[in-house]
């Protein structure tokens, strides 16, 4: 099982000995992000800093499990925490891990639509400002370089893969049932 060389409050640092010499692993408790479409489909998008990327960030919403927590349950929460709004719809549109290269975090993507409530964040400093925006708009923006969050450019891949194509259309359509 390896050797712990680090025990933190969110993540773990083990070390194992292979075939092909020494590898750092990083545990995590595994975490959900939830693409939040309005009904015009854009997406819902926060922005707060990322210690990691050294700067501030737009990113869809999420989040880490707590012990013995749902998925879907972490998901309702999270949504509610950083944007102050709840969904009506909820569906489970895959799981991916982050970076199995190092670590181990399991990523839940959940897709949310009916948003009702009142757009602000609920827990202070953690969310710098929120907004909806064209999917096509933040995939332009990666495309001419701007670095994006992974866990985003996931789910917004995903998001346009399984759109119906409408003809004439200057928004996305709902999503097909995926049932």
């Amino acid at each position: 099982m390896g050797e712990y060389v680090f025990r933190g409050r969110l993540i773990s640092v083990r070390v194992e000995e292979t075939e092909r010499g020494l590898r750092e692993v990083v545990e995590h408790p595994g975490a959900v992000a939830i693409l939040a479409l309005n009904d015009k489909g854009e997406v819902l998008l926060v922005r707060q800093h990322r210690y990691g990327a050294g700067r501030a960030l737009w990113e869809i919403p999420a989040g880490t499990l707590e012990p013995g927590e749902s998925p879907l349950r972490c998901a309702q929460r999270e949504l509610w925490e950083e944007t102050g709004l709840r969904a009506r719809k909820w569906r489970e549109l895959g799981k991916f891990y982050t970076s199995p290269g190092v670590m181990d975090e399991l990523m839940h993507l959940f897709l949310a639509e009916g948003l009702e409530g009142d757009l602000g964040p609920q827990l202070e400093g953690e969310i710098a400002e929120l907004c909806f925006r064209d999917p096509r708009e933040v995939l332009e923006e990666v495309a001419r370089g701007e670095p994006g969050d992974g866990k985003t450019l996931a789910a917004l891949a995903f998001l346009l893969s399984r759109f119906r194509r409408d003809k004439g259309s200057t928004s996305l359509p709902l999503f097909e049932d995926l049932a």
